[in-house]
């Protein structure tokens, strides 16, 4: 079987009508989901997310199936490759991808480890730009900041996802 992994480009946020769409073509995709927390409006939910955003990836026998019929389909802006047609993505690079998924299907974020006493920016809420101290991570995923305010350090609990190195 000569069939080989292909790259995908989407239409913004068009990624799952794009995989559904190919897969009722007959076609054989694969878009990598990755599980993240967001915050919006004080509230904190966990969103599906494409690892690649824009990206997906479709399993193509260029003799025996044709290529064009992906670029019209909904959700689809092209296929990544050059003037001869599409390119294909270097053996073994989806294989490995999908090892990397959980037994559900989902990729997760990984949490960056700050070691004691690191230097870190807050990137978002009420302390944003505030440059602080990490302490510690606590169980339920909150990072422990000692930030400067008002002359003295005091210690605020924050999401992970609310501050990067300094």
């Amino acid at each position: 079987m000569s069939a080989r992994w292909y790259v995908v480009h989407t239409q913004p946020n068009s990624e799952s009508r794009a995989n559904e769409h190919l897969r009722r073509q007959g076609y054989i995709t694969f878009l990598p989901k990755l599980l993240k927390r967001r915050r919006h409006a004080r509230k904190t939910e966990t969103v599906s997310r494409p690892l690649f955003p824009r990206y997906i990836f479709v399993q193509l026998d260029t003799v025996h199936q044709g290529w064009h019929a992906i670029r019209s389909t909904l959700g689809v802006a092209s296929l990544v490759g050059g003037e001869q047609g599409p390119t294909p993505v270097r053996d073994g690079i989806v294989e490995a991808l999908r090892a990397q998924q959980g037994s559900d299907g989902f990729f997760r974020a990984q949490v960056r480890k700050f070691a004691p006493g690191e230097a870190i920016r807050v990137v978002d809420g009420l302390f944003a730009s505030a440059i602080g101290f990490f302490e510690s991570m606590s169980d339920n995923e909150r990072v422990s900041v000692l930030l400067e305010i008002l002359g003295r350090r005091v210690r605020v609990v924050l999401d992970p996802d609310s501050v990067a190195a300094a």
